[in-house]
C-alpha cells in the first residue's frame, strides 16, 4: 500500500478514479476549500483512518457524527479519544432529538425488531438528510468491498438523493489496508473491535463475529436474523 502524504503536488495530474488515496485527500481540501465540505463518520475503523488521514493536512475540516442515543460505551469512549487527539478538527454530533422514551410512546417498544427500517430512518436517515441539506461536498469512509450495496460506489460520484458530492477516498481499500494503517499510525479505534466485532452500530442491532479480528471486515454480526445490511445512509435500507 503507498504511504499516504508524499507530496506530487495538486496540479501534477487530473483527479480520477485512480488517483491515489495520499493524492486525492489534499486535493479535496484545496479544491472544495470554497465549498461546504463535511466528512461523515459512525467512528468504525474506516472512518478513524479517513479522519487521521485529513488532519495530517491540518486543514479546518468538519466531522459530523450521528448519535442514535444507542451506541455502545466503547463508541462514545473513542469519540471522546478522537475529539482530544484532533483539536483542530471540528467533531459535531448531529443525531436524532428524538429519545428512545419519545420513539416507544410513538411506535412500541423494541422498534428495530419490528421494523428496524423505519428505526434506522428515524434514528440516522432522517437526521443525515439535514445534514446534507447544509452541505456541497460528502466525504465518507465506506469501502466497494464492505458488502454488495457498496460494490459500485466510486472514488467521486455525484449523489442524487442528497444533491452532494460525494468523495469515498478508501474505495479501492480492503480492511487488511485500513488495519495496517492504523497500527502504522497508532490510530485510535473501536475497543469492540478487539471482541469481535467487525463492525460496531447500535447496541441493540449489533453482535459479535465469532473468529472475527480487527483485520477481518463482515456485516454479519448487523442486524441478524434479517434479510438487512445497510442502515440506509449508503442504499440498501428500503427506505
Amino acid at each position: 500500500m503507498t504511504e499516504v502524504y508524499v507530496d506530487l503536488g495538486l496540479d501534477a495530474e487530473p483527479i480520477s478514479e485512480d488517483t491515489p488515496t495520499h493524492r486525492l485527500i489534499p486535493w479535496t481540501l484545496e479544491r472544495f476549500a470554497d465549498q461546504r465540505v463535511v466528512m461523515t463518520s459512525s467512528f468504525g475503523m474506516e472512518g478513524c483512518a479517513l479522519i487521521d488521514m485529513y488532519a495530517r493536512v491540518d486543514k479546518p475540516l468538519t466531522v459530523v457524527y450521528l448519535d442514535t442515543m444507542f451506541f455502545f460505551p466503547e463508541t462514545y469512549d473513542l469519540r471522546d479519544r478522537m475529539v482530544e487527539r484532533y483539536p483542530h478538527l471540528k467533531f459535531v454530533n448531529r443525531g436524532t432529538t428524538l429519545t428512545p422514551e419519545e420513539q416507544v410512546s410513538l411506535y412500541g417498544n423494541e422498534l428495530w425488531k419490528k421494523n428496524p427500517d423505519l428505526c434506522c430512518k428515524l434514528r440516522k436517515v432522517d437526521p443525515m438528510r439535514a445534514v446534507m441539506a447544509e452541505a456541497d461536498v460528502w466525504i465518507t469512509a465506506i469501502r466497494r468491498s464492505q458488502s454488495v450495496a457498496r460494490a459500485h460506489i466510486r472514488v467521486i460520484e455525484w449523489d442524487w438523493r442528497n444533491h452532494v458530492l460525494k468523495l469515498c477516498p478508501l474505495a479501492n481499500w480492503e480492511r487488511a489496508d485500513v488495519w495496517e494503517y492504523i497500527k502504522k499510525h497508532n490510530v485510535p479505534y473501536n475497543d469492540l473491535h478487539e471482541q469481535g466485532y467487525p463492525t460496531v452500530g447500535c447496541t441493540h442491532c449489533t453482535q459479535p463475529v465469532p473468529g472475527s479480528s480487527p483485520a477481518d471486515y463482515s456485516r454479519a454480526g448487523r442486524w441478524q436474523d434479517i434479510e438487512k445490511t445497510e442502515c440506509g445512509l449508503h442504499g440498501g435500507a428500503g427506505i
